[in-house]
Formats: C-alpha cells, sequence, structure tokens
C-alpha cells in the first residue's frame, strides 16, 4: 500500500479541496489529507498526506511557515485579499518606504492577531466566511501568534496605491491577508493581500515541491520512514523493543530526547521501517501511533 507524503506546488485558483480530490485519483485510494489550508489565490506548498502518512499530518499543521507575499497599501477588502470587494480606499501615495518599514517592525514577535472574518474558523458550529457571506458582522477573537521575520523586499508607489514585497516567517495559525490588514490600518490608509506563495511548511520546502503537471505524469511521494525523519526526532530501536512498541507495549525512555504527545519522537526498528510515535511517561516511553507493517488500506 502506498503510503508518504506529497509536497503540492498548489497551483493558483485551486482550493486545497481540489488538490486532496486530484491525488485520490492519482493514488488510487480515499484516504488522502492536507496540513493546513492554502486559499485559492495562493500558492506553494501544501503538504498531502497518503494512507499511513496521514497520521503525521496533526504533527506538520503545527511547524512554522514561510511566505512571500504583496500588500497593497491604499485599498482595504471585505476579505483582507484581492478576492473580496474592496471596502474603503485611501491615497496612500504619502506614504514612504522608511514609514512601511517602521510600521513592519511594530509586527516581529509575538503579537495577538484577529483572524479575518472570511475565514474556516468556525463559530458556534458554522463557518466564520458563510456567516458573512450571509451578512452577518462577524467579530472574531484575537489569539495570539508568532512573526519571527518580517523583511520588506519592494516598495513601489503605483499612483495612489503602494505595493509592498515581503517575506514572512510566521508560527502555525498566522493569517498573512490579517498581517496585509493590520499593517494598511497602521498606516492609516487600509491595506489587503494580492499575492500569496507559500514557501515552507516546517522543513518541507518548495525546492521539494511538485507541480499538478508533474504529478500526474509521475506520481511519487516521500516515503512515510523518511518523513518522519525529515519531520521530528527519531530513535533506533532494538528487535526487541521495535516488537515491544509494535503491540503497543512501552520501552525505557531515552533520557537525551525528552518527548511528549505533542512533540513525539519517530522510533524505527532495526531495518529502518517507522514503527511508532513515542511521548515519555515517567521512566518509559509509550506509543502515541502505532505503524503495523502490514495495515489494510483504512486500518491504518
Amino acid at each position: 500500500m502506498l503510503s508518504g507524503l506529497v509536497i503540492v506546488d498548489k497551483p493558483q485558483g485551486w482550493t486545497s479541496h481540489d488538490v486532496v480530490a486530484r491525488m485520490r485519483r492519482l493514488a488510487g485510494t480515499r484516504k488522502v489529507g492536507h496540513a493546513g489550508t492554502l486559499d485559492p489565490m495562493a500558492t506553494g506548498v501544501l503538504v498531502v498526506g497518503v494512507n499511513k502518512a496521514t497520521r503525521l499530518l496533526t504533527y506538520i499543521v503545527g511547524t512554522g511557515k514561510r511566505y512571500t507575499a504583496t500588500i497593497r497599501l491604499g485599498q482595504s477588502t471585505i476579505t483582507d485579499d484581492a478576492e473580496g470587494e474592496v471596502t474603503a480606499a485611501h491615497d496612500a501615495s504619502a506614504v514612504s518606504e522608511e514609514a512601511v518599514r517602521t510600521a513592519v517592525a511594530a509586527f516581529l514577535g509575538e503579537i495577538q492577531q484577529v483572524p479575518s472574518s472570511v475565514s474556516a474558523i468556525k463559530v458556534n458550529g458554522e463557518r466564520s466566511y458563510a456567516r458573512v457571506r450571509a451578512g452577518e458582522d462577524v467579530a472574531l477573537a484575537a489569539r495570539p501568534v508568532t512573526i519571527h521575520r518580517f523583511d520588506v523586499l519592494d516598495v513601489r508607489h503605483e499612483g495612489s496605491l503602494v505595493d509592498v514585497d515581503v517575506d514572512v516567517e510566521c508560527s502555525s495559525g498566522t493569517y498573512i491577508r490579517a498581517l496585509a490588514r493590520d499593517l494598511g490600518a497602521g498606516l492609516g490608509v487600509g491595506g489587503h493581500l494580492t499575492v500569496l506563495r507559500r514557501h515552507e511548511v516546517g522543513p518541507f520546502t518548495l525546492d521539494a515541491a511538485r507541480t499538478m503537471e508533474q504529478l500526474a505524469e509521475d506520481f511519487q511521494v516521500l516515503d512515510l520512514d523518511q518523513a518522519a525523519r525529515d519531520l521530528m526526532p527519531s530513535r533506533e530501536l532494538s528487535a526487541e523493543e521495535a516488537a515491544d512498541l509494535s503491540h503497543g507495549r512501552r520501552i525505557l525512555r531515552d533520557p537525551e530526547q525528552p518527548a511528549s504527545a505533542e512533540r513525539p519522537v519517530a522510533a524505527f526498528a532495526p531495518d529502518g521501517a517507522l514503527i511508532a510515535l513515542l511521548a515519555d511517561s515517567g521512566r518509559h516511553a509509550k506509543p502515541v501511533l502505532v505503524f503495523p507493517a502490514d495495515a489494510p488500506e483504512g486500518a491504518a
């Protein structure tokens, strides 16, 4: 059974669900999922799991991300990006590059960010974007995110508008279009996102990504064992330890590799096969997930 990760370079105009549907056809299985939605207008890295590798997606979703983007100052939109209607316009021609760089610096580090109201966050069981499209005013709560890097690459004045190219490294859960909105608000002219490309999701980069056309011609996955090694610390097991974990039994912990359910260690049999993900429990390490070698499709 084919199991592994596919690092997709998502094209513009495709939803993440569109990509998953195509991967199901190419892989010949229904058991396909992705690790973190990209909006239709965005392009770049979308990590897709096939069969047993879908169990790794939880640990990929929470990893850091890197994007390049273009922020347009002088216009606000209902979606905080170019896909929504313009709700306000201001003359941004007097906004200098120095002012942009100063404003950007204020977003570095841990900040409280209010997600875009047109997002997939659920409010009382219903997606926020559905409530907005129904005409409801939605106010989402701010949440902590961390901006590790927010570099200004270029500032271009286009009449009353200013386009700012940026490079952003951030924690999981950060909305780049919310950054665009808040940067514009901080400068007093409004702003929205016009271009977004994701370059990195944790250890998985655009250099390793393949286009939909390439995958249609030659469908390949990053095998489960290598994907786990790339994603998290690894532990080499003895044959006895591998047998114990395969049956769900705990083993002695490795004091050099602290592990938790949120940040587990990938444990490998002597032949290199992924056996389990481990979390520490006192003097022992217990399996959080076990990967049976011969599990049938749908049971892994």
